[in-house]
């Protein structure tokens, strides 16, 4: 992890907790993004809770995400959360290409560009998740499957409105986690694919891991060069383990 670029720790809820665990979660998060002003600290909460944890970091550090955003800015698109009321709800981005709306919901790589395209123009934040699946792993594909997920992307998102996500599909949810080095090289690799885009502004975006980090491998993860900060799923749900996962940020 470089110095010129402060860590970030992001919390996926995906479609998990009750409106008062929602509330004690988000209060406690926001708590350690106030205490750890080297840190930042990032949630995406389920859509149906936004607005009860917007209100609780309302003046705090803590950022607040959408899980995803819809193609299209309003229209007859039932059970889809836009990125128009994402951001005037007071979220300031949204992950976008998260394998499960990927590998579940069959979003493709020119649907999650068509989603990014609408939320730069509307100054939101994009959080772009890639990762390659276990067969792409052992075949040799990794980053030719992570080339194909980013380079429509970076067409339409400018450097500064950008975050990328690297996710091992076959560490997600799994307790599987790629190697620190694994994981390194990969990043390294999607570095040099930013650079390609952007230039030396590449070395400001951060490039997050996700894939079954915990306490015990977060700091290990965060040592390496180019593993900016990790996006979480489970051990984002109780606040004694995402804020030790915060704390390995500042080792």
């Amino acid at each position: 992890m470089t110095t010129q670029r402060k860590p970030l720790i992001a919390g996926n809820w995906k479609m998990n907790l009750s409106g008062s665990e929602a509330s004690a979660l988000t209060d406690a998060c926001a708590r350690e993004a106030s205490t750890n002003p080297n840190v930042d600290v990032a949630i995406a909460p389920p859509a149906i809770w936004l607005e009860r944890v917007l209100r609780i970091a309302k003046d705090t550090p803590l950022h607040v995400w959408g899980q995803n955003a819809a193609e299209e800015p309003n229209g007859a698109f039932t059970g889809e959360t836009s990125f128009p009321m994402l951001l005037d709800a007071g979220a300031s981005g949204a992950l976008l290409g998260h394998s499960e709306r990927r590998h579940v919901f069959g979003e493709s790589n020119e649907s999650v560009a068509k989603r990014a395209a609408l939320g730069v123009s509307l100054q939101a934040h994009i959080v772009l998740c890639v990762g390659e699946q276990l067969d792409d792993r052992k075949s040799g594909k990794t980053i030719d499957v992570v080339r194909e997920q980013l380079a429509p992307v970076l067409e339409v998102v400018p450097f500064e409105r950008l975050t990328v996500a690297y996710e091992p599909v076959w560490a997600i949810g799994t307790g599987e986690t790629a190697t620190p080095a694994q994981a390194q090289e990969t990043h390294a690799q999607i570095r040099e694919i930013l650079i390609e885009t952007y230039g030396e502004d590449a070395q400001c975006v951060r490039i997050l891991y996700g894939g079954s980090v915990k306490p015990d491998n977060a700091q290990e993860l965060l040592s390496q060069p180019d593993i900016d900060g990790v996006l979480v799923g489970g051990a984002s749900l109780t606040a004694d383990s995402f804020a030790a996962i915060i704390a390995a940020a500042t080792v």
